[in-house]
């Protein structure tokens, strides 16, 4: 009997940062092996959702649960969530000057693998991780020598993505929510990006991309596009709503929901008056 694919359900959202609300009221099922785009205007609440969903401190769910196949995480910490196989490719990944790209993903593989081992107990085989590091950059198209620099330390922006992309190889989650990935690349590392993850993706992972572009789903076709307009998933449909909304933009899209097309103007008109 074949295993069921893993589910990650978020019912009935609602986020706010420093007491503002900005999600009110997501749905949304991920299933393994399902890529998923989410597209909306700024300010819309995609990035939020993506905080929320990896525990991001900053982000406090209100009302509503997040669960993982049937098991709410709402009060798990972000390394509790990871090690449950949630991962989060930021837009705008962090720099760690000193820390060496082997020793981070060594670290990062062996406590996911491991999810029990302590601080300062034995990590993952140098040789095994090693062959595993080599094999999966060869995979991806990426120089040895990039494992020997520092984290993000002078990497371009699509230096940056494709780091995103190669801890998304090593740690292979359930499911990988990404933030953004294309923004401020120019085509050839949009290309670059979207081919890695595609090489990436099959039936053990379910995929959220967020972004503004259709460019990263050229290589990644969404059976899943959502459409977010003030904090609220309005519209739902396949790939060819992504290509509508890359060729049309969102004008549509509030004509037809009226209700949060005003809600996101009053929220334009609070933000330039506070």
């Amino acid at each position: 009997m074949s295993q069921q694919p893993a589910v990650l359900k978020i019912e009935n959202l609602h986020v706010g940062v420093e007491g503002v609300p900005i999600l009110k009221g997501v749905d949304l099922e991920v299933r393994q092996g399902e890529v998923h785009a989410l597209m909306g205007p700024n300010g819309s609440g995609k990035s939020t959702l993506a905080y929320a969903l990896v525990g991001h401190p900053k982000y406090e769910i209100t009302e509503g649960s997040i669960s993982v196949d049937g098991s709410p995480i709402n009060e798990l910490d972000p390394c509790e969530r990871a090690r449950l196989g949630l991962f989060l490719a930021f837009q705008y990944p962090v720099t760690i000057p000193g820390v060496r790209v082997a020793d981070f993903l060594r670290h990062a593989v062996t406590n996911i693998r491991n999810p029990d081992r302590k601080e300062g107990e034995e990590l993952m085989k140098m040789r095994e991780f090693r062959k595993e590091l080599r094999e999966t950059m060869k995979q991806l198209n990426i120089d040895e020598e990039f494992a020997r620099r520092y984290l993000n330390d002078g990497f371009s922006g699509g230096e940056k993505k494709r780091m995103e992309i190669l801890q998304l190889a090593m740690l292979k989650p359930r499911f990988a929510i990404l933030d953004e990935t294309d923004s401020g690349l120019d085509s050839d590392a949009v290309r670059v990006v979207s081919e890695g993850l595609s090489r990436l993706s099959g039936p053990h992972m379910g995929v959220l991309i967020i972004t503004h572009h259709e460019r990263l789903l050229e290589y990644n076709v969404p059976q899943h596009t959502h459409v977010m307009l003030a904090g609220r998933i309005v519209e739902t449909g396949d790939a060819s709503l992504a290509h509508d909304l890359h060729a049309n933009g969102y004008a549509g899209v509030r004509e037809r929901h009226p209700e949060a097309a005003a809600e996101e103007q009053a929220a334009k008109v609070q933000e330039t008056t506070a």
